[in-house]
Order: C-alpha cells, then sequence, then structure tokens
C-alpha cells in the first residue's frame, strides 16, 4: 500500500503533458485495435469510409492534442475539433472520435481567458460542419444535429461546474489559510502579551519602587535581586516563545502549567505584593489546554494587581476537579498614605499604562474550552477575576 502511495506521489509530481500523454497514446492507437471497428463517433450519417491515408492524419489530430489539454486546452479543442472534422467529412467514423468530447470537457474546465468567444466561435464552427456534410451526401435531420450539439454544451457545461468548482475549492482553501495565519497571529500575540506584559510589569514597579529605598541598603539589594530574577525569567519565557515557531518543538516540555503557580505568586509577592494561594484538588493528568489557561488567568490578574493595586492584599483560589478547573483571583482595592509607605509603594508610582487587551484574550482562551470567564469589582475599589474552565474540551 505505501509503495503505491509512493508511485502516485511520484505520478502526480510530473508535467501535466506527461500525465496526459497516455491518454493520447491509448486515443491514438485504439481506431487500429479489431474491437474498435465501427465503433465511433458519427453525425451526419454519411456512409462509412475504409481506411486510408487522410485516416491517420484525423486520427492524429483528434487524439495526439489531448496532451496538452490541460496547459493549452484551446489549442487542443481547435485542433481536435479539425481533427473530427475531417473524420466526419471523410465518413471514418473513428473511435478517435472520442476525443471531441475529452478536449471539450477540458476546455470547459481549464480555460481561463475569452470563454464566451471560443463557445460562439466553435458554435459557427458546427453550424459550418453541418452544412458541409449535409452538402457531400449527409442525410441527417435537423433534429439529430440540434440534438449532437445539446450532448455538446451538456460536456462544456459541465466541464464549467468543474471549474466553478474547482475554483469555490481553492477560494475555500486560501479562506483556510488566512483564518489559519490568523488565528496563529493571535496566539502569538496573546502568548507574547502575557509574557512581556507580567515580567515587565513586575521589573517596571520593582524599579520604581527601587527608588525609594536608597535609604535601606538591605531592601534595595533584595529589591534589585528581584529585578534580575524577573528580567532573567523573561528571557527565559520568551525563549520558549520562540521556541513555539520550531516546527520541531515540544509543546508539553514547554508550557506553562498549574504546577508553577507558586514560582508566579512568589514573583508577584517580591515584587511587592501581598499574594496567598489556595489549592484545592489534584491539577488531572488529562487536563490539556485548560492547565495553561488557568495559569493565564491567574498571571494576568496577578500583572493587573500589580498595576493598579500594587501593594494590596491578593488572593489566589485554585481548585481542581475531573470535570473542570475552577480560578478566582480577587484584590482589595488601591492602598495608599501610611499603609503604602510601610510597603514601600504608594500613590506616587504611576501604574503602567494597560490596553485591556489581556483580559479580552483570557475570555477569548476560556471561550474556546466552552467554559465561563467574568470579571466584577469589590466594594472597596478592588476587583475579582473568576474562570472556569472544562478540562475535557475537544478544543
Amino acid at each position: 500500500m505505501n509503495d503505491l502511495r509512493q508511485v502516485l506521489d511520484r505520478w502526480r509530481q510530473l508535467d501535466v503533458t506527461i500525465r496526459d500523454l497516455p491518454l493520447a497514446l491509448l486515443l491514438a492507437v485504439s481506431p487500429f485495435v479489431p474491437t474498435f471497428h465501427g465503433i465511433g463517433t458519427e453525425v451526419g450519417k454519411l456512409p462509412t469510409r475504409p481506411f486510408d491515408a487522410l485516416t491517420v492524419v484525423a486520427i492524429i489530430l483528434q487524439s495526439f492534442p489531448l496532451a496538452v489539454r490541460r496547459r493549452w486546452p484551446a489549442a487542443c479543442l481547435v485542433l481536435v475539433a479539425l481533427g473530427f472534422a475531417l473524420d466526419q467529412l471523410r465518413g471514418y467514423h473513428t473511435f478517435a472520435g472520442t476525443g471531441l468530447a475529452i478536449a471539450l470537457l477540458s476546455a470547459g474546465a481549464h480555460l481561463e481567458r475569452r470563454r464566451r468567444t471560443v463557445a460562439i466561435l466553435l458554435s459557427g464552427a458546427y453550424v459550418a460542419l453541418a452544412v458541409a456534410i449535409a452538402r457531400v451526401g449527409g442525410t441527417e435531420r435537423a433534429v439529430g444535429y440540434l440534438t449532437f450539439y445539446l450532448a455538446l454544451a451538456l460536456i462544456w457545461g459541465v466541464g464549467s461546474w468543474l471549474r466553478s468548482t474547482r475554483a469555490a475549492e481553492a477560494e475555500r482553501r486560501l479562506r483556510v489559510a488566512e483564518d489559519t495565519r490568523t488565528a496563529e497571529r493571535t496566539r502569538i500575540a496573546r502568548e507574547l502579551h502575557d509574557v512581556v506584559t507580567h515580567h515587565v510589569t513586575a521589573m517596571v514597579v520593582q524599579t520604581e519602587a527601587a527608588r525609594y529605598l536608597t535609604g535601606a541598603p538591605d531592601r534595595l539589594d533584595e529589591t534589585l535581586n528581584a529585578i534580575t530574577d524577573t528580567g532573567r525569567r523573561a528571557i527565559g519565557d520568551l525563549r520558549q516563545l520562540l521556541d513555539l515557531l520550531d516546527p520541531g518543538h515540544d509543546v508539553a516540555a514547554r508550557t506553562p502549567s498549574l504546577r508553577e503557580l507558586h514560582t508566579l505568586v512568589e514573583q508577584a509577592r517580591r515584587a511587592g505584593q501581598p499574594v496567598e494561594l489556595t489549592e484545592e484538588g489534584t491539577p488531572s493528568e488529562s487536563a490539556g489546554s485548560a492547565e495553561l489557561v488557568a495559569y493565564r488567568v491567574v498571571q494576568e490578574a496577578l500583572t493587573n494587581a500589580l498595576k493598579h493595586a500594587q501593594g494590596s492584599p491578593t488572593a489566589v483560589g485554585v481548585r481542581y476537579d475531573e470535570r473542570e478547573i475552577t480560578v478566582e483571583v480577587s484584590t482589595a482595592g488601591p492602598i495608599s498614605g501610611p499603609a503604602a509607605e510601610r510597603v514601600g509603594v504608594g500613590a506616587r508610582l504611576r501604574p503602567p499604562d494597560g490596553s485591556g487587551r489581556g483580559l479580552v484574550g483570557l475570555r477569548d482562551r476560556v471561550d474556546a474550552l466552552g467554559g465561563e470567564f467574568g470579571t466584577d469589582r469589590r466594594a472597596d475599589g478592588g476587583f475579582v477575576v473568576r474562570a472556569r474552565i472544562p478540562t475535557r474540551s475537544p478544543a
């Protein structure tokens, strides 16, 4: 089976003229096979004539041009039509006359330009052929010519339908390819947003806080070390993200999971955010994409807490279930005054600007897995992020 598949693949890779040549040769030889004697296309009811030298010319014209029926469909149709006219006017009625139907079908399917002109010229040529056959003794009635013409028109119509079907399929594939590229760009943009925004926000907040710690060398040194660690993690995460562009990358080995939540929470704590993590249950081994989405929900919520409510108590709750993962991140309102001074932050730290893209991206991710995502305001000015993510979603 594999050998046959390889042969077919190699055959498809050949030039289209080479692939069409066997049909042309088969049709050229068939009139000389005794089985096909007396079997051929006939229009006009002229008496059948024995083969002579012109028979070979008619057969060649009706068969060999079929080798270029897809490359040059108009030229193929003209040559085959000339051979067919000679075949009918001389009364050979060879089996090679079948080539006209094949050439007409191919022209309808592959001719790209001046299709209407070609159809009109062929119709005129057919009328001229009918008149010529009648003058040399043909006894066909008008209804017979009309029936044959309608059969030819039907063949042309089938070719045109094949052409439109092929064009529609090509358009569909282009649309699917474009949608795939758009989805991939969106996915990469979301990953970049999650990685860069989280780490850079932490670094900005820590750097701003370091300005006011010059009088406390121990705390200043701790903050600078935290900035260095955050930068290193950002570089590592960016490298892993760039590896996703490599077709040979290992997704499972490079995708963040809920098992890294403690590292994420610790990073937020070192940036000056008091975070309390509570976990219930055990992560499922078959959670798949749900783990990554849940991790990103916590990451984005902590990033927003650092941006807009630095120093405010933040609670992260994650509950694992066989069917879903539930995440809730709650942050109290921004602190100010003496409380802010005690934690080394305060109103003098201007939070980085946000575009809101992160929450929108999270909602799309959760929706794609068939889950639920929502945000809400707390009475004290804080905010809550909630997500319910199925672990057995086909996405």
